[in-house]
């Protein structure tokens, strides 16, 4: 019996590269079946460009399309502000006030927080090339008490129960609710002042009940967390910025 085979199409890219005045910046693709026309940004999180495009257009159509914008992907990410690594001296924000770490390799403990003349600090015991790893540590389970105290108190007052936490360190979304009610957050969000948590916890927990963005669930979300739109509006103008905290990029 014979067969016949059909030839797969070639594997997408997920990326490419482009170069400027000597530099080399990395462009991630995304298709999309209703996109008419190629458009770029520059993401701070991920400190590169998305070139969005139509999902029948070829790579080399891509590629010349971010070849002739290399000048602007250039000069934008020249004005991203610098990544901050979590190392002695620096200055990190917590639930929305900053605080710089100190390190203190011979005290007892791990990770804790004091006050000071010049402001609060997080300071952090042992070796120096474990001060980074210690101060994530720190910051998620501070982010999962937060969050875990946030969303039972919403819960409560709806009368549900999601099935699980979850917490990542996601790029496009701040937090997510699945169909089964579990809920993902950025643990991120601690660096946030506590009312931008608080919503988000409120958010998710409302999806459980509404699994959409309808004038119902917004008026749910609303009753949960009166702030809701002043919260949105910080997350617009100052969400980006929170991904450059704990970055090691060069």
């Amino acid at each position: 019996m014979l067969r016949l085979f059909q030839r797969q199409a070639p594997e997408q890219a997920a990326h490419i590269e482009v170069a400027h005045a000597g530099a080399i910046y990395r462009v991630a693709l995304k298709r999309v079946a209703t996109s008419r026309r190629f458009t770029l940004r520059v993401r701070t999180a991920t400190r590169d460009a998305l070139l969005t495009m139509p999902s029948r257009s070829s790579l080399k159509a891509a590629r010349e399309f971010a070849e002739r914008h290399a000048a602007w992907i250039g000069a934008r990410l020249a004005r991203l502000p610098e990544p901050v690594a979590f190392e002695p001296r620096a200055v990190t924000p917590l639930r929305g006030v900053d605080h710089r770490i100190v390190h203190r390799p011979g005290e007892r403990g791990v990770v804790w927080l004091e006050a000071s003349e010049r402001g609060p600090l997080i300071c952090v015991s042992g070796e120096r090339p474990h001060v980074a790893r210690r101060v994530t540590d720190f910051l998620k389970r501070e982010a999962r008490r937060d969050l875990e105290a946030a969303v039972a108190r919403h819960s409560k007052q709806l009368g549900v129960k999601p099935r699980r936490i979850v917490l990542r360190d996601t790029v496009s979304r701040w937090g997510s609710c699945s169909s089964t009610g579990g809920l993902n957050f950025s643990w991120r969000l601690i660096l946030a002042p506590p009312f931008v948590l608080d919503y988000l916890a409120a958010h998710e927990v409302a999806h459980i009940v509404h699994m959409n963005h309808s004038a119902l669930f917004w008026k749910l979300a609303r009753r949960l967390h009166p702030g809701t739109d002043r919260a949105e509006v910080w997350l617009k103008v100052h969400g980006a910025n929170l991904h450059r905290y704990g970055a090691t990029w060069e």
